[in-house]
């Protein structure tokens, strides 16, 4: 099944933006979920877990810092991969100056459900493009 970024809503945080690909509510058949995650210089999610779900994170492009469970935290950059087990507390934030890309995937799908209760959640029409404001000194 083809869905074009443009046709697909997109998840609006304080810290960035999230846009699935594949979700089992979304795609007939499908059993986990796929997405690209942006989060913008200077910002990151607080800890939070997957009861139910895994998780793996692979950084397309920029830097930041990763927490996964009791280990200490650790730089991550493009071409890296971090798997996060179901149940596990875990953060992400950007350290460079660029947004910082990541595809992201859950096993089994499902666990982007509860990103629509966070405090401040927006989602955007497909089509709709997030309007971020400039930096100001």
């Amino acid at each position: 099944m083809h869905r074009p970024p443009d046709a697909l809503p997109t998840m609006i945080f304080d810290w960035g933006a999230i846009k699935w690909h594949v979700t089992p509510d979304a795609v007939p058949g499908a059993s986990s979920t796929f997405g690209e995650v942006i989060i913008n210089p200077n910002k990151g999610h607080e800890r939070h877990l997957h009861p139910d779900s895994d998780e793996v994170l692979y950084v397309i492009e920029g830097e930041g810092r990763q927490t996964v469970g009791d280990d200490p935290e650790f730089p991550v950059r493009a071409g890296e991969a971090i798997y996060i087990p179901k149940g596990t507390l875990h953060s992400t934030f950007n350290t460079g100056w660029r947004p910082l890309r990541i595809i992201a995937t859950y096993t089994p799908g499902g666990a982007e459900l509860a990103l629509r209760e966070l405090p401040g959640f927006v989602e955007l029409g497909p089509g709709d493009h997030p309007n971020w404001a400039a930096a100001t000194s």
